[in-house]
């Protein structure tokens, strides 16, 4: 048998086991819905008491953002950075992409975001806790901080307002850290979550579909290096200008979303 037709037949019996596959995710052996929602339920609230307890978190992330265009063909944006808090009121986050290199940092009283490259910042009033800086920057300053949903001090009611459908998959490993795999279903998307398995449940991998957006774009965040406690690196959270960057106002500090200023958004450019 010459190479052609020996990976022909490679190439037809992958396809035959993928469409076995997918045949028995569709057709095979139902969950059991009952124990399957409550087990969910369980783990994710147990997710939750663990990272409400921390008064101390830093990890660092990568983040893959899909944008559709008109013609249908999904692009993949990603990037990476690092998060630091102290509850209630103490944050840092900065983050590293292909259109923005930021970092936002709150002590409490101000939130200031800089962008390093230009060599900008902005400062903005936001006395209060994390939790409402939080919605400040997503409702009101549309600078969403990544993996926002994560760092509330409720996470189990936040994310579980609108579920309809819970699901535990089982395990998976992010990472190399073995974790429990749990799909939930809510009104407009779809968001799946990795929790670490053990004594830290702390999560590893979060996805959000939006089934209601055609061609379903995901958001996903992966957790690494996690630390909380006396292995977070004392700070005070104060925006040091080491390098004299100049102070403008939030419309002229340019691209530093994680979906930049020259994507166009439905209709609008």
């Amino acid at each position: 048998m010459d190479k052609t037709a020996r990976k022909t037949m490679r190439l037809a019996a992958s396809a035959v086991s993928a469409a076995a596959i997918a045949l028995y995710i569709v057709a095979g052996p139902s969950f059991a819905a009952g124990a399957d929602e409550a087990g969910a339920k369980k783990l994710m609230k147990a997710m939750s008491d663990y990272l409400a307890a921390q008064k101390a978190i830093s990890f660092n992330y990568d983040t893959n953002l899909e944008v559709v265009t008109k013609d249908h063909q999904k692009l993949l944006l990603a990037s990476s950075g690092k998060i630091e808090l102290g509850r209630p009121d103490k944050l840092r986050a900065t983050r590293h992409g292909g259109f923005a290199n930021v970092e936002i940092t709150f002590d409490g009283k101000t939130v200031t975001l800089f962008g390093k490259d230009a060599n900008l910042y902005t400062q903005v009033d936001a006395p209060g806790t994390i939790d409402q800086l939080v919605d400040e920057l997503r409702d009101k300053l549309h600078r969403p901080v990544p993996g926002a949903d994560l760092l509330l001090p409720n996470v189990y009611d936040e994310l579980m307002q609108d579920v309809t459908n819970a699901k535990d998959l089982g395990s998976g490993v992010i990472g190399g850290t073995e974790c429990d795999h749990l799909a939930f279903r809510a009104k407009d998307l779809d968001w799946q979550i990795w929790i670490a398995q053990g004594e830290h449940p702390y999560p590893c991998r979060y996805v959000i579909t939006a089934t209601k957006v055609d061609r379903a774009p995901q958001y996903s965040i992966q957790i690494s290096d996690w630390k909380t406690g006396t292995d977070v690196a004392a700070d005070d959270f104060e925006f040091k200008n080491s390098t004299n960057a100049d102070k403008v106002d939030l419309k002229k500090l340019g691209d530093i979303d994680e979906l930049p200023e020259h994507f166009a958004v439905g209709d609008k450019k």
